[in-house]
């Protein structure tokens, strides 16, 4: 006596089992594109002060970076980037206009080799003060940064007050501009 199925002997409805799985895992995927849910992430850091780092310097010809540099009464873009980052530099031009804008900015380079950051600000322009290597992803992390690249607005007292999570756009400088502004209150 055998175990095998015939399927002439199988219920026809099985027949369309595969069929109607199939169709109602598009039918959710196609709602879940939809209607994506939100994909803002609110930064548990807004508000609150830097912490305490003091970080050397990442490049040649720029200082290293401290929380006490933030605390001069101006307030700073603090943008967290990689030379093997590929958004970082599509971003670098950004950065260099919102400079020219009179944007104050400081990066801190996540587990960066100085070589490679020096050819990479050779190649996409250098519109950072200050430089910090941060080689473990510590003050990264501290601040609550998960990728690069991010940029905070971090006002004159050293308080984070927005957090921009990837690469700044041409069309995000107005507003980019607008919050530093804003953290000068």
């Amino acid at each position: 006596m055998s175990n095998e199925v015939n399927p002439a002997k199988a219920p026809r409805w099985t027949l369309w089992l595969p069929l109607a799985l199939f169709l109602g895992f598009v039918v959710l995927v196609a709602a879940g594109l939809m209607h994506p849910r939100d994909t803002d992430i609110d930064s548990q850091m807004i508000g609150k002060p830097l912490p305490a780092f003091s970080l050397r310097a990442a490049s040649d010809g720029r200082d290293g970076l401290s929380t006490s540099d933030f605390r001069q009464g101006k307030p700073h873009l603090l943008n967290i980037f990689a030379s093997w980052c590929v958004p970082c530099g599509v971003e670098a031009p950004v950065l260099a206009q919102l400079q020219r804008q009179g944007a104050i900015i400081d990066g801190i380079a996540i587990r960066d080799h100085k070589a490679d950051l020096n050819a990479f600000l050779a190649k996409n322009g250098n519109p950072y003060q200050k430089i910090g290597a941060d080689d473990v992803s510590a003050v990264q992390l501290a601040i609550g940064s998960s990728g690069v690249p991010e940029t905070f607005v971090i006002d004159g007292k050293g308080i984070i007050r927005y957090q921009h999570i990837g690469d700044i756009r041409y069309e995000e400088i107005p507003m980019m501009m607008q919050k530093l502004k804003d953290a000068e209150s």
